[in-house]
């Protein structure tokens, strides 16, 4: 990683487009000190101001902030991003409505922390890459995404490098060495999904059997106990998901259904390909004939995973109790 700016003071914002900086800081009061100038920076300036983070650092944060901590949006990163394909519309919806109203934006997310399981974190790589690309033509605006040295492993360092244009470290902005084309990363994140831990249950579906893939999804969900709402979602997450391949994935698919733990995982493959790496990031708009399947899945599940494979796509879906 290379060093090229140096830089005494505390991240700051940038008007070179959608600046995307990672920042490592060591715990929670390396997290304060590091965040607290920023968004004061950008309250000052009479910006619009989102920090989207896990609940605890928020808490650390506002008090810090005192008077000023009213004048920001704050959002609890583990319930927004608890799935990572929720985070990128709720940045383009904050944009998207400010700066229509001429006010610059500024904010601060992370999706990354150590709880996180492994599957949650190959999402929030996927994440981190995609946003350069949902706001490559994006009027300027800074988003500054937290690191914890101190509880993240190496390998999740490394992908903040990889991800991220710019990093803040001691205090200096420095250009990364190792960022990845975005497009480039994500083939780096196309890896197979791992195996089912046990023996799913299987169906081959076409148009006529959209009804049997929600009653399969439906009886797994009453095993693992989810409440009411959440078989709920499941349910129709899995007819969306099912009734994409349907229509875009020639015609018929094949759904695999399985319990872990107090989760159920449904899963569709078929022969379609999603050309768009965006593909289920984008709030459809209300006279759109296409995108809606796997926008629905996004919004209702803990976890989404799609993958390309040789012929086709895998959509993996979980929701928990």
């Amino acid at each position: 990683m290379s060093s090229t700016e140096e830089r005494s003071a505390a991240p700051c914002a940038h008007a070179e487009g959608f600046a995307h900086d990672a920042l490592l800081y060591a715990g929670d009061v390396g997290f304060v000190e590091e965040v607290a100038p920023f968004v004061r920076e950008g309250v000052e300036a009479g910006e619009a101001v989102l920090v989207a983070v896990p609940a605890r650092r928020s808490a650390k944060l506002q008090r810090a902030l005192n008077g000023d901590a009213a004048r920001v949006l704050f959002a609890n990163m583990e319930e927004l991003g608890r799935n990572p394909g929720r985070i990128i519309p709720a940045w383009r919806d904050f944009v998207d409505e400010h700066t229509a109203q001429g006010r610059p934006v500024r904010g601060v997310g992370e999706p990354v922390w150590a709880a996180r399981t492994a599957d949650e974190m190959v999402e929030c790589r996927r994440h981190e890459a995609l946003l350069n690309l949902a706001f490559d033509a994006n009027p300027p605006w800074t988003l500054l995404c937290p690191y914890d040295v101190t509880t993240l492993g190496e390998d999740a360092i490394a992908e903040a490098w990889r991800t991220h244009p710019f990093m803040w470290e001691g205090g200096r902005r420095v250009p990364s060495d190792t960022y990845v084309d975005p497009l480039a990363a994500l083939d780096l994140y196309d890896e197979d999904l791992p195996d089912p831990p046990v023996e799913p249950e299987r169906m081959s579906f076409g148009r006529d059997d959209i009804a049997a893939v929600r009653a399969l999804v439906a009886h797994h969900a009453a095993i693992v106990g989810l409440p009411p709402e959440r078989e709920a979602d499941l349910v129709l997450a899995a007819s969306e998901a099912a009734t994409n391949s349907v229509l875009h994935g020639g015609g018929r698919g094949d759904f695999a259904v399985w319990r872990d733990g107090g989760a159920v995982v449904g899963e569709v493959r078929d022969r379609g390909r999603i050309h768009d790496p965006l593909a289920g990031r984008r709030r459809p708009t209300l006279d759109a004939l296409d995108g809606r399947g796997l926008w629905i899945v996004h919004q209702l599940c803990d976890l989404v995973e799609v993958r390309p494979r040789a012929g086709g796509t895998v959509v993996r879906f979980r929701i928990a109790r």
